[in-house]
C-alpha cells in the first residue's frame, strides 16, 4: 500500500483481533477447567465480541457500499468487495453460535472447541484477505475524505466503549502505531487514555487469569 490513506487504526484493530483469537485457543484447549465456564464469563470475550462487531458493522455500512458504488464496471475488484460481505456474513453469527453453546449445559461444552476453532480459522482468514486484497483496493479507490468518512462512522460506533476498547486495541503494539492512533484523539481523550483508561485496562483481568 503506498500510504495514501493512514490504515494505522484498520491494521492495530486486526491485530488486536488475532491476539485475542490466541487467547480464546488456549481457554477452550483447557482440560483442568470448564472452558465454557470460563469463557462465558471473561471480560475479554465481551469486548472482543464488542470490537469485531463494531468494526464489521462500520465497514459493512460506512466501506463496502461505497467501494461497490465506486467500483461499479469493475466484476474483478468488486468480487474482492463481495468476498468481504461473505465473510462477514460467514464469521459474525459464529458469535451468537457459540454463545448458544456456552449457555447450553448438555451438549455446549462439547461444541465450543469446535466452534471457536471454526471462528479462529474464520476471522484469521478474512483479517489476511482483507490486508491482501481488500485494503490496497480501498487505498487505490477511495479518497480521503470517504475513507475519514469511515474513520469516523467506526469511532462514533466505538466512542461509548472508548475507555476499556482504546488501550485494549493498542495492547501490545508498538510506540509508532499507538503516537499515530493518538494523534487522530482530541486532547482530553489523549490525557484519559494515558490517565484512566491505561492504568484501568491494566489492572483489568479479561481472562480470568486462566491465560
Amino acid at each position: 500500500m503506498s500510504g495514501k490513506l493512514d490504515m494505522t487504526a484498520m491494521l492495530a484493530m486486526h491485530n488486536a483481533l488475532r491476539r485475542e483469537l490466541e487467547y480464546i485457543a488456549k481457554i477452550t484447549a483447557r482440560v483442568d477447567d470448564d472452558p465454557r465456564r470460563i469463557l462465558a464469563n471473561a471480560a475479554g470475550w465481551e469486548m472482543f465480541k464488542k470490537a469485531l462487531h463494531i468494526h464489521h458493522s462500520s465497514e459493512d455500512d460506512a466501506l463496502w457500499p461505497v467501494m461497490r458504488q465506486t467500483l461499479a464496471g469493475r466484476p474483478a475488484d468488486l468480487s474482492v468487495v463481495a468476498a468481504m460481505d461473505t465473510e462477514h456474513a460467514t464469521i459474525d453469527p459464529l458469535i451468537e453460535t457459540i454463545d448458544a453453546a456456552l449457555a447450553d449445559r448438555e451438549s455446549g461444552p462439547e461444541r465450543v472447541g469446535a466452534l471457536t476453532d471454526e471462528l479462529a480459522g474464520n476471522l484469521t482468514a478474512h483479517l489476511r484477505h482483507e490486508e491482501d486484497e481488500a485494503l490496497p483496493l480501498v487505498e487505490a479507490t477511495l479518497t480521503l475524505e470517504q475513507w475519514q468518512h469511515f474513520g469516523a462512522v467506526h469511532g462514533a460506533r466505538g466512542a461509548p466503549d472508548a475507555p476499556r476498547l482504546t488501550p485494549w486495541m493498542l495492547d501490545g503494539a508498538d510506540e509508532q502505531t499507538i503516537a499515530k492512533v493518538m494523534m487522530f484523539l482530541p486532547e482530553p481523550m489523549r490525557v484519559a487514555y494515558r490517565d484512566q483508561w491505561l492504568p484501568a485496562y491494566a489492572s483489568l483481568d479479561r481472562w480470568n487469569g486462566t491465560t
